[in-house]
């Protein structure tokens, strides 16, 4: 079978960019070997969001007292908090496979491995070409080389979304954005949770402000915190599992009932025919020039695989990139400015550059920052605790956007906004917000400028 384009992997990059492809009249062979919608919507991102639901209304259940509605009693039914993130996942992937019943997309649930630089084979031994091939494969949980890894009760994200209870006792190897979420829903649930992170912060590629005042935060809600600890092997024991590591010159320990390992994901380059195909790769993923055009001309990458930013949404517009290429147009996507959120609570959110970064590249800029507990709606929400901070170049133009506090995730999406149109601190404060309104921190970081 012949196609205009093969797209390998149906994830948000894989999807989204074959319904793109099919709407400006491109056909497109698409193939998964999984279930459609990748591991943002079957173990990741979308899973994940449901469990944070269920956390926070669990949250405002406890804290109900301080707003005047007194509680008696509740009860969290765990069965029916996965049950229900089931039935979410359902949905969504159903949702999707009836986008992708287009005429010009020809959806091929089978493992798919390149031949050449513009053929294909399945398992069955079908055969399928296509002018141009885009690879978005996605990435896997890495495990790291810790003695113990493959015990029982050792789980990977995957895994802990399908737990049948609620662990008393939780361990979590590794402070990033995955770490970080399943900590903050866990404790929300009940669990007593301890992190163990090597770097010497929480949330490393975050700016510093942010990663300490997060801690801070989760640290108040119970979250034990040991940072620059190293892991050095995990032991079943008649009370648990025994996870050892050293930590301030010292050799320590400590049990658990569920050990999460959330030390990231590598790019999914295992068989999938890239030798074969002479296409450059790495464990860091596969390498692209900025088309995302791999080594092999009629070879494209996006997404995980090619390990330039693991996060969904950055592989939808990097696949929307390859097809404007592909069709000689002028793409006015920026894929530097890619906003990032953590769904802790408080949660997180970030876009474009931390001030480590300017100072790492020389770049002569300008920081400044607000609180949330001068704004007025988050003060009447209940929730003072939180930061924002602006990051503007030596003409005014932001170039960063940092925030920690509610609705932190959607706030940040408001700087990606302006940054994308260069917009100024100076402009920035003289646009009207809406009051009362928790964006009103975002004018208020601009006029400390």
């Amino acid at each position: 079978m012949n196609s205009d384009i093969i797209i390998i992997g149906a994830g948000p990059g894989g999807y989204e960019t074959a319904l793109y492809a099919a709407k400006n009249g491109l056909s497109v062979t698409l193939f998964e070997e999984r279930e459609a919608g990748g591991t943002c919507l079957h173990e990741g991102c979308i899973p994940t969001k449901c469990f944070c639901r269920s956390a926070e209304a669990a949250d405002i259940i406890a804290e109900s007292e301080a707003l005047g509605i007194r509680i008696t009693s509740h009860e969290i039914d765990f069965g029916r908090v996965v049950e229900r993130k089931n039935e979410m996942v359902k949905q969504l992937t159903s949702g999707i496979e009836f986008l992708l019943r287009n005429k010009l997309i020809t959806y091929v649930p089978q493992h798919a491995r390149l031949l050449d630089s513009h053929i294909v084979t399945t398992d069955d031994g079908s055969k399928y070409t296509a002018a141009h091939i885009l690879i978005a494969t996605g990435s896997k949980s890495k495990i790291p080389p810790i003695k113990g890894c493959d015990l029982p009760g050792v789980l990977t994200s995957t895994e802990m979304l399908d737990l049948d209870h609620i662990p008393e006792r939780l361990c979590i190897v590794g402070a990033g954005v995955i770490g970080l979420e399943f900590a903050s829903i866990f404790r929300s649930f009940g669990s007593q949770v301890t992190l163990l992170e090597y770097a010497k912060e929480i949330l490393p590629n975050f700016d510093n402000d942010i990663s300490k005042r997060l801690k801070q935060a989760l640290s108040k809600r119970g979250l034990e915190f040991f940072n620059q600890a190293a892991v050095t092997a995990i032991e079943q024991t008649v009370t648990g599992l025994d996870v050892h590591y050293t930590w301030k010159n010292q050799d320590c320990s400590i049990t658990a009932d569920k050990v999460l390992i959330a030390v990231g994901r590598s790019p999914r380059v295992e068989g999938i025919g890239l030798d074969e195909a002479g296409v450059h790769y790495s464990p860091k993923g596969i390498e692209t020039d900025n088309n995302l055009q791999t080594n092999v001309d009629s070879i494209y990458a996006i997404g995980d695989v090619n390990g330039r930013c693991m996060l969904a949404h950055a592989a939808s517009f990097q696949g929307r990139k390859v097809i404007d290429h592909l069709l000689g147009r002028d793409c006015q996507i920026d894929l530097d400015i890619v906003p990032a959120a953590v769904f802790t609570r408080p949660e997180a959110g970030m876009v474009g550059l931390t001030e480590e970064e300017c100072k790492q590249r020389g770049i002569t800029f300008t920081a400044k920052k607000a609180l949330f507990r001068a704004n007025g709606k988050a003060v009447s929400m209940g929730e003072p605790d939180g930061l924002c901070k602006l990051i503007a170049d030596e003409n005014g133009v932001i170039i960063g956007g940092h925030i920690f506090g509610a609705h932190a995730a959607d706030l940040v999406q408001e700087i990606a906004a302006l940054m994308n149109r260069r917009t100024t601190v100076s402009q920035l404060k003289e646009m009207i917000h809406a009051h009362p309104t928790l964006s009103e921190v975002l004018q208020e970081c601009a006029r400390e400028f």
